[in-house]
């Protein structure tokens, strides 16, 4: 168990694309299905070039606006096993519990619906095509991500609460800064040992199910 967490008073937020599925679901869609030219777009998000909002943008122009064919390709990756079980636990224990994604999150509710938990994450009009972001902090310092995921983590802190963000990659970086409690692995634990932050590393979620409910 994480020594002083009062899980009733801990708001978790959780990232989607590689930490609650075994794989990030948008690089998977782009790989099968979009234009190649995506490589170079998601390498100038990496180098800090450009900032999610424009990435996800032009990745979108590149796949086909298919909505069938998009659902059916992105409901072949998997959830990790110990997602659900960990969002049920931590709701019966009393926590906060939010999906933060910065993808194009469609996806995200066609996995996670159903649970009833808040999801922030981007949207899709399938009646236009178009990528929308209604997470979007337009008076954020860097205001660039599609969704803010620091947003939701200073709401947390305002109302008292101890937060927690368990997340993979890029997009968790400027909220990883504010987190009382991070968990990390993969891009994001390299990135936290070269900026000094700090940090529990895990590979899957039963590692982050052990540590915040001892199951």
């Amino acid at each position: 168990m994480v020594p002083g967490i009062d899980l009733p008073a801990a708001s978790v937020f959780l990232d989607y694309d590689g930490t609650i599925s075994v794989r990030d679901t948008g690089v998977a869609l782009l790989e099968a299905l979009g234009d190649p030219a995506w490589r170079e777009i998601a390498a100038e998000y990496e180098r800090g070039d450009i900032g999610s909002r424009v990435c996800l943008l032009d990745e979108w122009d590149l796949l086909p606006k298919d909505r069938a064919g998009l659902v059916a390709h992105a409901a072949r990756i998997e959830v990790d096993p110990d997602a659900i079980p960990l969002i049920e636990g931590l709701r019966a224990a009393g926590a906060e519990v939010t999906v933060v994604s910065d993808g194009f999150g469609f996806y995200v509710h066609e996995h996670l619906g159903d649970l009833g938990v808040p999801i922030v994450t981007n949207v899709v009009d399938w009646s236009t095509g178009a990528l929308e972001f209604p997470h979007a902090d337009r008076c954020c310092a860097c205001s660039s991500c599609g969704t803010c995921k620091q947003a939701p983590i200073k709401d947390a802190k305002r109302r008292g609460r101890t937060s927690v963000l368990v997340g993979d990659g890029v997009s968790d970086q400027k909220a990883a800064l504010l987190a009382d409690v991070l968990f990390a692995k993969a891009g994001l634990a390299r990135w936290c040992d070269l900026a000094g932050v700090a940090y529990r590393r895990f590979d899957a979620l039963a590692s982050v199910r052990a540590e915040l409910l001892g199951s």
